[in-house]
């Protein structure tokens, strides 16, 4: 994963890409291009927008992403991941609010990627990205169930419960045209693949519905009967109106879309290094989703980020360079050009069906049940992630997941931190095995050797204060081996001082062995090497035992000269 700022188009006129496979890179964009038609469509009516709205997204946001992507085979646009958090916005400020979080968005992603933060994303933990993402599909798949069946329902609830309720109260609506085409609809796109892969069942299922219900005539609700006419041509770029008013309350959206956006692109590049062999560049994969959602806003776009379906159809039909995405671009333009005005005939129930398959491989439930065999930490984060998502808010369980996570991962941390009093173990065998044992050692009367296992850190300062306090009598001496710690943070320096002072009042002296270079340049920088004395820090066990001699030593003269 390289983290060099410079898109893999140019890169690749660099180096010269192979113009004889530029047939199958045309090839591979124009499949794209008609795979991500329904789902630009449908992403964007399950989002509260318009069914343009989400073709131009998948337009300009497309072409941009390709074009400056760190991934040679990256696809952009709308995705399902986005639906919650964008129709939350729509309903409560509107699309100008959605227009203003998605340009905060690209300019906090545009900012992590020149922040070389590409690598950071990595550690949103695992459990927590199962948890949102199949809260997500559920969500989807039941926004699905009134187009899907036909309901009629005046004013359906956005909250998960009392949507639920709605269906339950208003299932005597039963539309059975409906029923029918989004089954027919739904038949096909699970069974199409059987027949041949190279043509997108959901296309196929959109004629079909389509067909059936405009030559039948069935009274099945479309994207026209819905949502009127479906422009024929891409807008002129306009400024959105910007309310900066709403400016505070829309940044906890802007970041949650902008979180998304970097998980989802970063976890599709992944998985093209892992079919391809390639590697992408994490940086600039931000930077270009960051320009994108800067972009869109201007032409009546939704957010956008790198989908992990498309991009896999792009490699599966031999894309291997940008030119392949930004061909997928121009085939959706060049589609809405020819043929957007007939997109009002396609039937809702269709376009159900199509996001009912979506979320269904978007819950990946084999994982969120496999998941129930891990710790009880990871199912925590999972459970409450996915619950805050279906009963709460996507942004609320991100948060969360984040916060619950960091503080689990710091307890196990603590838990693995251990602190010994060694020189109750001189009669075991335990740790002779060691060469630098303190079992192998003499360890003169009156010595005291405490060491230090796992990471010094705020979690770990507690059970450290316990363990020297198991002491009854002070000892003239206390060694800490600090052999096996590598980084010690500001909690832990202010134990150490505390420590100090307490040996001091008691008359005992305080020295440090195994110290590690990089150790000690933290304790220089904190100061913390002048207050105990740097002959009083020692990077050998043997050493350290020496100054202990020393200093029993001097006392015991001390005592005699008194």
């Amino acid at each position: 994963m390289s983290t060099r700022l410079v898109p893999e188009f140019f890169s690749c006129i660099k180096d010269g890409c192979d113009r004889k496979n530029l047939g199958r890179e045309v090839m591979a964009g124009v499949l794209v291009g008609i795979v991500a038609l329904p789902l630009a469509i449908a992403f964007a009516i399950a989002s509260g927008v318009k069914p343009e709205q989400g073709i131009f997204t998948a337009i300009i946001a497309g072409f941009l992403i390709s074009f400056l992507s760190g991934s040679r085979v990256q696809i952009g646009g709308p995705t399902g991941a986005f639906i919650v958090v964008v129709f939350g916005i729509v309903a409560k400020f509107g699309y100008d609010g959605l227009a203003m979080a998605t340009l905060m968005a690209g300019v906090f992603l545009v900012g992590m990627g020149l922040a070389r933060m590409g690598a950071v994303i990595k550690f949103i933990p695992y459990p927590m990205t199962v948890g949102f993402t199949s809260g997500i599909a559920l969500i989807i798949a039941t926004t699905q169930i009134k187009d899907f069946f036909g309901l009629t329902i005046p004013a359906i609830s956005g909250e998960f419960i009392h949507r639920v309720m709605d269906y339950g109260h208003y299932a005597d609506t039963l539309n059975p045209s409906a029923l029918l085409i989004g089954a027919i609809s739904l038949l096909i796109i699970v069974f199409w693949g059987k027949v041949t892969r190279k043509i997108p069942g959901s296309i196929i299922a959109i004629l079909v519905g389509t067909g059936l219900v405009y030559f039948l005539g069935l009274p099945v609700e479309t994207i026209g009967s819905q949502f009127g006419s479906v422009p024929s041509m891409l807008p002129m770029p306009r400024l959105p109106h910007l309310d900066w008013g709403m400016l505070p309350q829309l940044i906890p959206a802007a970041l949650t879309i902008a979180l998304l956006g970097a998980i989802e692109s970063l976890l599709s590049a992944v998985v093209a290094d892992g079919m391809t062999g390639m590697r992408h560049r994490s940086n600039m994969e931000l930077v270009a989703q960051g320009v994108a959602n800067i972009a869109v806003p201007f032409f009546g776009g939704i957010p956008a980020t790198g989908a992990i379906a498309r991009t896999a159809t792009n490699i599966k039909n031999g894309g291997r360079t940008p030119v392949a995405g930004m061909v997928h671009a121009v085939t959706l333009l060049l589609i809405l050009l020819l043929f957007g005005r007939w997109a009002v005939l396609i039937p809702m129930p269709t376009l159900a069906a199509v996001l009912l398959v979506v979320a269904f491989h978007m819950s990946e439930w084999q994982h969120f049940v496999k998941l129930f065999r891990a710790s009880k930490s990871d199912i925590l984060v999972m459970l409450s992630t996915f619950f805050l998502t279906v009963f709460v808010d996507l942004t609320v369980a991100i948060q969360t997941g984040v916060v619950l996570s960091a503080l689990l991962f710091m307890n196990r941390m603590a838990q693995v931190t251990e602190v010994r009093n060694i020189t109750a173990e001189l009669n075991e065998e335990y740790g002779k095995e060691d060469a630098l044992a303190i079992a192998t050692r003499e360890v003169p009367k009156g010595v005291e050797v405490f060491e230090i296992y796992g990471p010094f850190f705020f979690g770990a300062v507690t059970q450290f204060k316990d363990t020297l306090n198991i002491l009854k009598n002070p000892a003239k001496v206390l060694v800490l081996r600090m052999r096996h710690i590598l980084t010690i943070d500001a909690t832990a320096l202010h134990a150490l001082e505390d420590l100090l002072s307490k040996t001091r009042k008691d008359g005992t002296a305080l020295i440090l062995s195994g110290v590690r270079p990089q150790l000690r340049v933290s304790l220089d920088r904190n100061r913390f090497s002048g207050k105990i004395g740097p002959e009083n820090i020692y990077g050998h066990i043997d050493d350290a035992l020496a100054g202990a001699r020393r200093y029993l030593g001097e006392s015991a003269q001390e005592g005699m000269g008194e």
